[in-house]
């Protein structure tokens, strides 16, 4: 067989060659862009050779602070087409985190959206390798800013050469792009992807039992360019010629109903909180959504509740995923099976709120403190992963011993598996509550409480207890319109029956909102301290 690389550059060249006539459909802050596969292929190349006049070599970072746009996908292929690494930042994480990832990872260069750049005129006294600053705007001018050596983004591809070549002698081992983790705890960690690597999780997302990403497809990642490459659906999509939807800046509810609606999406990928902005817009305002044909959730488990509402009420197919940065990140992808078409309705949504099985190329265990665990569906233990698109450490960083052991990485979720090999999270390792001696999964606490009517979002925290040692507190979240009508104890009288006595919290909080990280999960961290400082008072 042919020693053939697997690169970045090779996917745009086939989306150009064989899909010229697709489209990438992108909102920015002033306007929509409708442009063809063979527009954007020629404003990579430009944007390559504009690189390379600026002095970007091989190996070298080029960082993003951007929203989901087509100059985003553009530079997603042009910084590894030319053998430099696609640094994406994510514009939610604290001014402090932004400044040691851009220094930890020794940027050369900055691609900014318009509305950002003021971070970047705050902090950027702080950045110790960035030399150059490249403004992404649909305007004329630049914003005004003391920084030297900034460029217009479209000046750059207006004075670059479109017939620039992608490089042919990159390794496929060679190093493509780059994230960080969201940081619940510490430091950011950094992951490095190889071309070789985000070829084979493209190729992943393709397998019918996956995603099943196609030419046929019109696909929205809602899960921003900055998280994860936006779980690898770019890369995917113009490999492959789908055409794609980039929601853009700021985007709400409105807008993804909007867009799914005018321009036929078929396929939409983001976190149980968007899903469940998008399910209250829809249900609140008429939509013709029958474009869709999956909803792919990741992130954190997704509400049953929710989970039903898009099945049985809307008729659209729900799809839950897992993974993490350290995994590019698709590991896992729930699908029913053949022979579970004759699952009752209620059977077959409890089936979707599992993770499912891995995607084929990766290998799991699942172990506690006695080794591996039996597929039960009772026993818990931690989720462990290797195979060719899964992490081997952190970029220049010492926790990489405590993560990857004997060539596994250790995701630090806790999980039950069935006899089929399909898995359930039950829990991050640091937010199970320990009471009297027994686990209690917060998770499934919170996914039963969302089940019920009146309840928007639900999170349990534990807290300290001198006699069980920890328990359980609920955070609950209403729905408009059900302040003072649903009462603590209606609540924990919906949970008795599905959980042993000892898993009932010890009491319900209602708040406005629930803390999130930059991604869109609970932090749990922030909501123990609001916690504790509200059973003080």
């Amino acid at each position: 067989m042919m020693d053939h690389s697997l690169t970045i550059g090779a996917m745009m060249e086939r989306a150009e060659n064989f899909f010229p006539k697709k489209e990438v459909i992108s909102q920015t802050h002033d306007k929509i862009h409708r442009l063809t596969y063979k527009e954007i292929g020629k404003r990579t190349r430009s944007l390559m050779s504009a690189l390379d006049k600026l002095g970007i070599q091989r190996g070298d970072r080029v960082g993003t602070l951007a929203w989901n746009t087509h100059r985003h996908l553009e530079i997603y292929f042009a910084a590894p087409g030319m053998g430099a690494v696609l640094h994406t930042i994510n514009i939610r994480l604290s001014p402090e985190h932004i400044i040691y990832i851009i220094n930890h990872a020794e940027d050369k260069i900055i691609f900014v959206d318009e509305d950002i750049f003021p971070l970047i005129n705050q902090l950027h006294e702080h950045f110790t390798t960035v030399k150059t600053f490249v403004v992404m705007t649909d305007k004329d001018t630049l914003p005004e800013t003391t920084l030297t050596n900034v460029y217009s983004y479209e000046d750059l591809i207006r004075d670059g050469d479109e017939t620039y070549e992608f490089l042919e002698d990159i390794d496929e081992r060679d190093p493509a792009g780059m994230c960080y983790t969201s940081a619940t705890t510490g430091k950011p960690k950094g992951v490095m992807y190889t071309h070789r690597s985000i070829a084979l999780h493209s190729y992943a997302l393709g397998l019918a039992d996956s995603a099943a990403v196609s030419e046929s497809d019109v696909a929205m990642p809602v899960v921003p360019q900055f998280h994860v490459n936006a779980w690898g659906i770019p890369f995917a999509c113009t490999w492959f010629g789908s055409t794609q939807v980039m929601p853009g800046p700021r985007f709400t509810p409105e807008r993804l109903a909007r867009f799914i609606e005018e321009y036929k999406v078929t396929i939409t990928a983001g976190v149980p909180t968007i899903w469940l902005g998008l399910l209250k817009e829809i249900e609140t305002n008429n939509y013709d959504l029958a474009s869709l044909r999956g909803v792919l959730c990741g992130g954190s488990a997704a509400p049953i509740g929710m989970i039903r509402a898009f099945e049985q009420k809307h008729h659209i197919p729900f799809f839950h995923a897992y993974g993490a940065t350290e995994t590019t990140p698709l590991a896992t992808f729930s699908r029913l099976k053949s022979y579970q078409a004759d699952l009752s309705m209620d059977e077959k949504i409890q089936e979707r709120t599992r993770q499912g099985i891995l995607a084929p190329g990766l290998e799991m265990k699942v172990v506690d403190e006695n080794g591996d665990i039996p597929w039960d569906n009772e026993t818990m233990g931690e989720l462990l992963l290797r195979g060719p698109w899964i992490a081997n450490e952190y970029y220049n960083d010492d926790r990489t011993e405590k993560s990857f052991v004997n060539g596994w990485f250790h995701t630090g979720d806790v999980v039950t598996v069935d006899e089929e090999g399909t898995i359930k999270i039950i829990d991050r390792t640091s937010d199970l509550i320990k009471s009297g001696g027994e686990w209690i999964s917060s998770v499934e606490l919170e996914n039963v409480l969302m089940a019920h009517e009146a309840v928007f979002e639900a999170c349990v925290v534990a807290i300290p207890d001198e006699k069980w040692q920890e328990r359980p507190i609920a955070c609950v979240v209403l729905h408009d319109g059900y302040d003072g009508k649903v009462t603590k104890e209606e609540l924990l009288d919906f949970l008795k029956p599905q959980f042993a006595n000892f898993w009932i919290p010890d009491d319900v909080i209602f708040v406005e909102e629930i803390p999130k990280s930059s991604v869109g999960k609970f932090l749990k961290r922030e909501l123990r301290k609001i916690v504790l400082t509200f059973m003080e008072q």
